[in-house]
């Protein structure tokens, strides 16, 4: 007899386009993840294709796949949901007919390039530590920085106990009035507060702040709040990235 496949029962979550694997995790945690109608709290409980999964008493379904380059606009919530009863990034997708969320967050106070799926592996995979998609950020700082100021942006910084990966910098412009710089940071982490923190322990506190690259991806023809669909061959760049299996500089479409 033929063995029937199985995969964790978080997997199996993401994969239906439910939340991502991390938030499945929590769902199975708190008793809202049901198996053939069974209350399942343990991970790694391994289901198959004939099992009942359901969330909330909803079962899962397995929609297609969509794939989205969203413009995160300043002043919104990086989640599904927000107790504070913020706008949320999913509040711009009210047209699509299926459950999306954000790969990764941006700060509430940040804007840029963000992008949203309900493929839940797909999300695993770019969010993972150990894959370095590089992404480049746009900085307002107060102060004016010199070159030898941010060098240590390259040597790779220590923040909270925390050794960061070195990132590449460049100044854009200064405003010499009102003390005030533009500085383009491009890094491949993705710790919380990452680049406000890297500024601020340096002495140059950010005011504004913008996601301007993520791997082979740009803003180019989007304003704030616009998204498009990510094209074939941008998905398969970034599934290529994030495997090692392009060694190549970041091309853009």
């Amino acid at each position: 007899m033929t063995q029937q496949p199985t995969e964790r029962l978080q997997k199996a979550i993401a994969n239906a386009g439910v939340a991502s694997r991390r938030a499945a995790e929590q769902l199975i945690a708190t008793g809202r993840v049901t198996v053939n109608d069974v209350v399942v709290r343990e991970m790694g409980v391994k289901v198959g294709p004939h099992d009942a999964i359901a969330v909330d008493g909803v079962p899962l379904s397995h929609p297609e796949h969509k794939y989205f380059l969203f413009y995160k606009p300043r002043r919104v919530v990086s989640t599904v949901h927000d107790d504070k009863h913020r706008r949320t990034v999913t509040d711009f997708f009210t047209d699509e007919q299926v459950r999306l969320y954000p790969v990764g967050r941006l700060d509430y106070d940040t804007s840029g390039l963000l992008i949203m799926t309900n493929d839940g592996e797909f999300a695993n995979l770019l969010m993972h530590p150990k894959f370095r998609i590089e992404k480049k950020y746009v900085a307002k700082v107060q102060g004016i920085p010199t070159r030898t100021a941010l060098a240590p942006m390259r040597q790779g910084m220590k923040i909270d106990g925390k050794k960061l990966a070195p990132g590449r910098y460049n100044i854009l412009s200064s405003d010499k009035d009102k003390r005030t710089a533009v500085v383009e940071l491009t890094i491949h982490q993705g710790v919380n507060h990452q680049v406000k923190n890297m500024f601020k322990a340096l002495g140059y506190p950010v005011m504004k702040l913008s996601r301007v690259q993520y791997g082979p991806l740009n803003l180019d023809g989007l304003t704030s709040g616009d998204y498009r669909a990510l094209k074939p061959r941008e998905i398969q760049a970034l599934r290529d990235l994030a495997a090692g299996q392009n060694k190549a500089e970041t091309r853009r479409f």
